[in-house]
């Protein structure tokens, strides 16, 4: 097949994915965060969105507004650097056009229930007919295959079914769910992995493949020692506060303005903390002169802990990071806002602005992948509704501008 000469918004830009293209057909999170790390990192993305029914995050807030007008920030961060494209995927013209991106396209993503794009006659094996280096990424709550992927699920249905839930909060209470959506977003990240792998293999081979992550499965495998507590010993992961489960000191501590993490456990750091604040003598204790001696929950709680409450009581977050935070890891408890207006994240670049025009400027968090060589590109603003259908129909699909008007008139578009 004899592809047209792309337009320039879809020619390879300088980030380390520069030339590669990606149909985003998914919505909400766990696929618009996997395409929009992809787009960070130079790869033309193209969110595909149903006319009739867009990506429901466009409502979320919180809301740029001019007026009337108003634009999701939450869809903003998560599509930043994206074209739009509205397609109804139901119409047989949507479909044949779909089909005919596909043919240019290196990547698809999509987070719809397993079943559902057969149903559209859009399955990777159809796909993969048109164009088999095709690398199609199906992000779902159970995964594509076993009894339970026909299942709705949500992220808090990955907390729960993959055991998270039951191991966060405080002992003797009701579990706490994770306080950000951890099953989308890390399915977002094994979702990129896993894409990378593919085109890697895509790009020495010819040959594309389904990448199927499950959000379940994601959690799963971020449940740290969990599995081989239970497989090995017969151990039960259960709340534990703001305490590891057997590292000691490792945990919250409060000081004169808030709290601080301290977790200086092995014996280079414990001797070091015990330095800085002013009792020597603890180090070479001989009920605490090891870790496996403060790792002793009945050592801990009558030595250990009542020693570090004792050293944070009357000083500040500042004055403990002063003394102490360039030697061993005591690091203040921040809050959001505060996190945004530290200096240190300025330096990182961590978080980034976008311009949209009367609407405002959009400060999100930016890309914590840094490379040298291509940086990546995460202030960017995201599209509106369709906004690049020309460009996309002419420059991917070859489409005439005759052609884009009966699509558009025939409301496909």
């Amino acid at each position: 097949m004899n592809l047209p000469t792309p337009h320039p918004l879809l020619a390879a830009s300088a980030g380390s994915l520069s030339g590669v293209v990606v149909l985003d057909l998914s919505r909400v999170l766990a696929g618009p965060y996997a395409a929009s790390l992809l787009a960070d990192l130079g790869a033309t993305v193209i969110k595909v969105e149903n006319p009739a029914d867009p990506d429901v995050s466009r409502g979320f807030p919180p809301y740029l507004r001019d007026g009337e007008e108003e634009f999701s920030g939450y869809y903003g961060q998560y599509n930043r650097g994206k074209l739009g494209l509205a397609l109804d995927l139901a119409n047989e013209q949507g479909k044949a056009v779909l089909k005919d991106l596909v043919a240019g396209a290196d990547l698809l993503v999509e987070n719809f229930r397993p079943g559902t794009m057969a149903k559209l006659g859009l399955s990777y094996e159809t796909l993969a007919a048109i164009n088999p280096r095709l690398v199609y990424l199906a992000i779902s709550g159970y995964g594509q295959t076993g009894s339970r992927s026909r299942r709705p699920a949500f992220d808090n249905t990955a907390q729960a079914a993959g055991g998270i839930w039951s191991m966060n909060g405080y002992p003797g209470e009701a579990p706490v769910r994770v306080g950000v959506t951890i099953g989308d977003l890390s399915a977002s990240l094994f979702g990129v992995i896993g894409a990378l792998a593919a085109l890697r293999h895509a790009e020495a081979t010819g040959e594309g493949q389904l990448v199927d992550v499950a959000q379940v499965d994601s959690i799963i495998a971020m449940t740290e020692t969990a599995v081989v507590d239970y497989t090995v010993e017969g151990k039960v992961a259960s709340p534990q506060g703001n305490a590891h489960a057997w590292v000691r000191p490792y945990e919250l501590f409060p000081c004169a303005d808030g709290q601080v993490f301290f977790g200086a456990y092995t014996d280079k750091l414990w001797r070091a903390a015990c330095e800085l604040f002013g009792t020597p003598e603890a180090a070479d204790d001989p009920e605490l002169d090891t870790m496996r001696k403060r790792f002793d929950p009945e050592v801990y709680e009558r030595r250990v802990k009542p020693l570090v409450v004792a050293w944070f009581a009357d000083r500040t977050r500042a004055e403990l990071e002063r003394l102490a935070g360039d030697v061993i890891p005591l690091t203040a408890v921040r809050d959001i806002g505060e996190v945004v207006e530290e200096p240190g994240t300025a330096e990182r670049e961590m978080v980034v602005e976008a311009d949209y025009g009367p609407l405002g400027v959009l400060r999100m968090f930016g890309q914590p992948i840094k490379l040298s060589a291509t940086p990546a590109t995460p202030a960017r603003t995201a599209n509106r509704m369709g906004e690049h259908a020309d460009i996309v129909l002419a420059g991917l699909a070859g489409y005439d501008a005759e052609r884009i008007a009966v699509l558009r008139a025939d409301g496909v578009i």
